[in-house]
């Protein structure tokens, strides 16, 4: 299990049966695990989802498939949190409400 500290400052744990399923569900993000954990430690944009999950947002110019790793996660308080999902993105989401951007 890895973790780090969100934008907000709450530890978001990524356990490995978690990041199994990610690459097995997305595997064009199964090289990317250091990237996806920069992305909920330090976005570019995050977003506020539809069922109180946030989605951290950060550009690679580098992705093979995509310009963008999006980390979906919760923040379950002050102390915790977890990854639910992470995939590549060509784009940013019009139609996500932005809470907070660089």
């Amino acid at each position: 299990m890895l973790i780090v500290r969100s934008h907000g400052g709450v530890p978001i744990r990524l356990t490995d049966e978690r990041w199994n399923h990610i690459a097995a569900r997305h595997p064009e993000v199964s090289g990317w695990r250091e990237r996806v954990l920069e992305t909920v430690s330090e976005p570019d944009i995050i977003q506020q989802g539809d069922y109180e999950e946030l989605l951290a947002i950060r550009e690679y110019a580098e992705l093979p498939l995509g310009r963008y790793v999006v980390v979906v996660y919760r923040e379950t308080g002050p102390d915790d949190g977890f990854v639910l999902t992470a995939y590549l993105a060509g784009r940013v989401s019009a139609k996500g409400r932005v809470i907070w951007k660089r």
